[in-house]
């Protein structure tokens, strides 16, 4: 061969005696054939075969295997967000004329997919009281193909009765996805509890290091992950090899990471419990979180991310205490090695839950600098909030 071939094509180097830990990154567009007749019946290898890059790689594949094995799942797709995986789902599920079933507590890009997108193609949606349980029923009808669920529910930790919400979905011929990335399969296994599809965003605690912009769908059968994959490829989804090697990355840590930041949020949440209203503090391991009950029953641990609700007379302190944290960033998303906090207002977005927070929500996201220093940021912003001392007739409404 002359030399600008030789540049091109590179020549075969022994693996034998080799083994790493590390799984390769293997980038690919074009997936290569041994003969002409492997090219022409490539379509037979389906889903979990090599076709072209955007399908898959073998690191993809193995992200996808360990997340199914988590999930204890029979098969895992990944796409480009958390996002992404919410609109696969309910692209692939839904028709026009279908409706699908919202908690009011939902990831609010979730309810903006169904209003946006859905709603003038032809899919309806409504949205019901994450608190409902196996009430949810009565809301079904022949139109309902998908009902989701989120739990617990952003911001305000609802956490919803997802054995009962899946036994009267099922018993109406309707699938169940459930949005589960505050727990992560750690700690809440959707799958098993009967959910048909779980979506994550991998952006957080698997990714861990809030650089990776990812998410995954996992099924409990197999059908299921062969209408998404069809929905994938059709829309053209799929994503980065290198990307998947970062979250495989981060997942060999997620488990220290999350025991700790489990461990530190709760003595976080408790400790606040003690100095301001416990109404106040929204963690689902304190007995006053809405779902509780629910949470003690189904999941085994508690994640590093809850809220503390600002009362009206403590308002106008928390954007100075809030720009003077040293530890603690200021921004959305969580899971990430960093400590973040994110005032929020649900209002907008809420519309059948009671007694929604009708002030700042500080949404708390605890990462790995050490606890004394994060207190040392939240001191100031608690003792405002205990200083405000509202009135019982308004702290009952909260």
């Amino acid at each position: 061969m002359r030399d600008q071939t030789l540049c091109v094509h590179r020549p075969a180097v022994s693996q034998e005696g080799f083994a790493s830990l590390a799984i390769p990154t293997y980038r690919a567009s074009t997936i290569v054939f041994p003969d002409a007749r492997s090219y022409a019946e490539r379509k037979q290898r389906g889903p979990d075969g090599y076709s072209y890059g955007l399908h898959g790689t073998p690191t993809t594949r193995t992200l996808e295997a360990a997340l199914t094995e988590l999930q204890q799942g029979v098969r895992t797709a990944l796409v480009p967000s958390g996002q992404a995986a919410i609109a696969v789902v309910m692209l692939t599920v839904l028709m026009p004329g279908d409706t699908v079933l919202v908690p009011d507590t939902a990831y609010p890009p979730a309810t903006g997919l169904c209003e946006n997108f859905l709603k003038p193609r032809g899919i309806n949606y409504r949205v019901y009281d994450p608190l409902i349980g196996g009430g949810i029923a009565d809301l079904m009808d022949p139109t309902v193909k998908l009902v989701w669920t989120e739990s617990p529910g952003s911001t305000t930790m609802e956490v919803q009765d997802i054995p009962a919400i899946v036994a009267a979905a099922h018993r109406r011929g309707a699938l169940v996805g459930c949005d589960n990335t505050w727990a992560t399969p750690v700690y809440f296994k959707p799958l098993v509890h009967g959910v048909d599809f779980v979506a994550e965003a991998l952006t957080k605690y698997v990714g861990g290091h809030s650089d990776l912009l990812m998410g995954a769908i996992s099924v409990r059968e197999l059908p299921l992950h062969r209408r998404l994959k069809d929905t994938m490829r059709m829309l053209g989804i799929g994503v980065s090899p290198d990307d998947a090697s970062l979250a495989l990355r981060g997942l060999e840590t997620m488990g220290v990471r999350l025991a700790h930041v489990a461990r530190v949020a709760a003595a976080f949440a408790e400790r606040m419990a003690d100095l301001v209203p416990p109404q106040l503090v929204l963690h689902p391991a304190l007995p006053h979180c809405p779902g509780h009950a629910l949470w003690k029953r189904d999941f085994s641990g508690a994640s590093g991310v809850f809220s503390l609700l600002v009362p009206p007379d403590a308002e106008a302190a928390i954007p100075d205490l809030l720009t003077a944290a040293k530890v603690f960033s200021i921004g959305a998303s969580w899971g990430g090695t960093h400590s973040l906090i994110a005032p929020m207002n649900v209002v907008a977005d809420r519309r059948v839950s009671r007694n929604v927070h009708q002030g700042t929500i500080l949404r708390i996201s605890i990462g790995l600098e050490d606890p004394e220093d994060l207190w040392a940021d939240l001191a100031p912003i608690v003792a405002a909030i205990a200083a405000a001392k509202p009135p019982a007739a308004r702290l009952a409404a909260l």
